[in-house]
């Protein structure tokens, strides 16, 4: 599909006055501007404007609206769905706008709409400051932010959006607007997880936690052994403090120094133990599961923000994922689990992955459109490949494993976790009763529903 091409005179108005840079089709960066993290999507926007102020962005989109072009906004370009881009509409692109200021002694950091949480974890670590982010360092703060935002340090802190005190929103009409507990406090509420269904966050301010070190650690057995390897993570959690987090997982193991050369490039059981503290008590604390001879490990005592670079993958790959909420993990749905994991895309960085529940997260604020924040576990194949012809497969494989843990599923799901998968999903990621007061939200700030790529709450 060829790209919707503006007339000069149109993309001049725009460019007259804008801090940034407007890249069109046939630009010589078009085609890495229209690039996202998902190699699936492949998507043709007419213009891309590249800001580096809340003006630039506010006349973005009063130039968007004038023209009738639909709007996209890109932070991280994280989304699975491919919604930070569009065909033949205009882009908000943030990536400009990433710095990030802290203030130690408040112990906050202002973050730009833009920002990574590579920008935020590396700016907070000189101070031994940190606060939830998502489990890679490539993940945009603001959608993890106002999607809710799970990471590794949620059952200690909460979740990311338990920790927000203030953002600052242009709307579609190019209105800036501030939001925080004594201004716009309703629109307050709904950035707690209602994601960019409101304007474009070109500011957030987050409260932050001492983090001096934290301790991981990755444990692998062979495949075979995941039964037992679930069971005793799943045992381990219910007794472990808040301070520890981590996941227990299927995936490929990576030719690194402590992978035996025969589980290289083999599918493996894999245990991850995050703590917030020193190597020794978290020996300590892991001895259940060292009992179980992991024939590859690695416990190592690091920087928050190197933990947070410890699964990335690199870009360039097809991408599918999804998610389930779990009230319990039984016997059957741990062997259920297992059987699934035969069906995975291997040798590939695809992971199917058991994160736990708890701690800080479980009892954080009732009032919050997060209705699946009290979840025990969630069930997520994160599916990640090279080959189109594998696009089917991967897509059934993810489905599987969701059909597979229904009979333990709360309903409520984690929508940054997921792509398009229907209305349905949309409301049992808000709930109900939160998606009609949503709705009124979403009327007063985006009546004309210009923000709808997203999982998407239309006006009331």
């Amino acid at each position: 599909m060829a790209p919707r091409v503006l007339d000069d005179t149109a993309l001049d108005a725009l460019r007259s006055g804008f801090d940034g840079e407007v890249v069109t089709p046939g630009d010589p960066v078009y085609d890495e501007n229209r690039t996202v993290f998902n190699a699936m999507i492949d998507r043709r926007p007419a213009v891309v404007a590249l800001c580096e102020s809340s003006g630039d962005v506010a006349s973005a989109l009063r130039f968007a609206g004038e023209r009738g072009l639909e709007v996209a906004v890109r932070g991280g370009g994280h989304s699975v769905a491919g919604n930070a881009l569009n065909d033949g509409g205009l882009v908000v692109d943030l990536r400009r706008m990433h710095a990030v200021v802290v203030d130690p002694r408040a112990r906050t950091a202002r973050v730009g709409g833009g920002a990574l949480m590579t920008h935020l974890d590396r700016a907070t670590q000189p101070y031994d400051l940190a606060t939830t982010g998502g489990r890679v360092s490539t993940t945009g703060v603001g959608g993890l932010a106002l999607g809710g935002g799970s990471g590794w340090l949620e059952r200690r802190f909460g979740l990311a959006c338990d920790s927000l005190e203030e953002v600052e929103l242009v709307t579609a009409d190019g209105t800036m607007v501030r939001a925080a507990q004594d201004e716009n406090p309703e629109l307050f509420w709904a950035l707690h997880g209602g994601g960019g269904n409101f304007g474009v966050a070109t500011s957030l301010t987050l409260r932050l936690h001492q983090v001096p070190r934290m301790t991981a650690a990755l444990l692998l057995w062979p495949s075979a052994a995941g039964p037992e390897v679930v069971r005793a993570y799943r045992d381990f959690m219910e007794s472990a403090p808040p301070e520890v987090g981590g996941a227990v997982l299927y995936a490929t193991a990576p030719p690194e120094d402590f992978v035996p050369p025969h589980m290289a490039g083999a599918l493996v059981a894999a245990a991850l133990v995050t703590y917030i503290g020193q190597e020794e008590p978290a020996r300590e604390l892991i001895a259940p599961l060292l009992s179980l001879s992991p024939e590859g490990s690695m416990i190592a005592e690091l920087p928050y923000a190197e933990l947070q670079c410890l699964l990335d993958n690199p870009p360039g790959y097809r991408n599918y994922w999804s998610a389930e909420y779990l009230s319990a993990l039984p016997d059957e749905a741990v062997e259920r689990f297992y059987a699934r994991s035969r069906a995975m895309v291997v040798p590939s960085p695809s992971q199917q992955v058991l994160f736990p529940g708890g701690g800080a997260m479980a009892h954080g604020p009732d009032d919050y459109p997060l209705p699946w924040r009290r979840a025990a576990w969630v069930a997520h194949p994160f599916g990640l490949w090279e080959s189109p012809a594998d696009d089917g497969r991967a897509r059934q494989w993810a489905h599987d494993v969701r059909e597979d843990m229904k009979p333990w599923s709360i309903g409520a799901v984690y929508l940054n976790f997921i792509g398009d998968e229907g209305e349905g999903r949309v409301i049992a990621g808000f709930g109900a009763h939160n998606l009609s007061r949503l709705a009124r939200v979403k009327t007063e700030y985006d009546p004309g529903n210009v923000f709808r790529l997203n999982h998407n709450i239309e006006p009331g």
